[in-house]
């Protein structure tokens, strides 16, 4: 089978770091298994407190932060908040089951998108293409200055 390339997989750079946040533990690991089959860096975390210990850890690099909308205690558009205040331009995919209104395929605020549940493993990627190709490789963007 002919796979194609992905932004994630450029020879000549890094691959790209998603940190990936997820209550249910099967949609986790099954995510985490696409993106990397993909050539992504995933740094999984369950909720959004975990999520920021992982984005700390990471020393605040991350290329993409995909996060179910609804977590236990903060909501994944909650913690996209969060990482915008040190990491103003991070893109962030939110996904959900439940239908929020103004919730469409992107958002007016810029770089935030969603994927509705369930989404195939095509739609995840195609997706993630589609958010990596508008935005650059910024490691040091994502940084706090």
């Amino acid at each position: 089978m002919n796979h194609p390339r992905h932004p994630c997989t450029s020879e000549r750079g890094p691959r790209r770091i998603v940190l990936l946040v997820e209550d249910e533990p099967f949609v986790r690991e099954a995510t985490c298994r696409i993106l990397q089959s993909v050539g992504f860096d995933v740094r999984p975390a369950a909720d959004a407190q975990e999520a920021i210990q992982v984005y700390e850890q990471c020393g605040r690099r991350i290329d993409l932060l995909m996060s179910d909308l609804v977590l236990p205690g903060r909501s994944g558009r909650q913690l996209g908040q969060d990482l915008r205040r040190t990491s103003p331009m991070v893109p962030i995919l939110l996904t959900s089951g439940y239908i929020e209104p103004g919730c469409d395929s992107e958002s007016l605020d810029t770089h935030i998108y969603y994927l509705p549940k369930p989404y195939s493993r095509a739609d995840l990627v195609e997706k993630m293409e589609q958010i990596l190709r508008k935005v650059p490789l910024r490691r040091a963007a994502t940084q706090a200055g």
